[in-house]
């Protein structure tokens, strides 16, 4: 048991102290993965959402709220760096230094960017096919256990009385 307590309170003493270098491959590996686009509406959904509650109390203003909420925005828009080094250091922790580089090439590279770019239809198609797959697994399953279910008890004979 002291095995295990030691292996976690080392993991989380690694991610900081990871070196500057290590840390720097996993923003590259980020960074090649697009790992942190999915992030990028976060501010302009929280703007957008600010202004309509601000202006449905204040109409009158719209014009100013929506200027004021945008500049105020635009101040919080540098934070976005807090969550690039939170994720870098996420996978520091759980990549090596090597394994991070090697994924920031092949990510970098013409089979990786396309990897990222055809994933999403990749995994669509694939999810549909395993429907239709499952489907016909389903659908052999019951007949073969429906005929071997008949075979073990097949229907009683009618008894003629004479």
């Amino acid at each position: 048991m002291s095995v295990a307590l030691l292996g976690l309170s080392v993991a989380p003493a690694f991610a900081q102290d990871a070196s500057p270098s290590h840390i720097a491959a996993a923003r590259q590996a980020v960074d090649a993965l697009d790992t942190t686009e999915q992030f990028d509406q976060i501010l302009l959904n929280a703007a957008t959402q600010i202004k309509a509650e601000l202006i449905v109390n204040n109409p009158n203003l719209q014009s100013e709220i929506s200027n004021m909420v945008d500049d105020e925005a635009l101040k919080l828009a540098p934070r976005r760096g807090d969550l690039e080094n939170e994720i870098a250091r996420i996978y520091a922790k759980l990549f090596t230094e090597q394994e991070l580089r090697e994924i920031a090439e092949f990510y970098q590279g013409e089979a990786g960017k396309k990897l990222l770019a055809q994933g999403p239809t990749a995994s669509r198609e694939m999810m549909s096919a395993a429907d239709v797959w499952a489907s016909g697994i389903v659908r052999d399953l019951r007949n073969a256990s429906i005929n071997g279910a008949a075979k073990l008890a097949p229907p009683a004979q009618a008894t003629s009385t004479q």
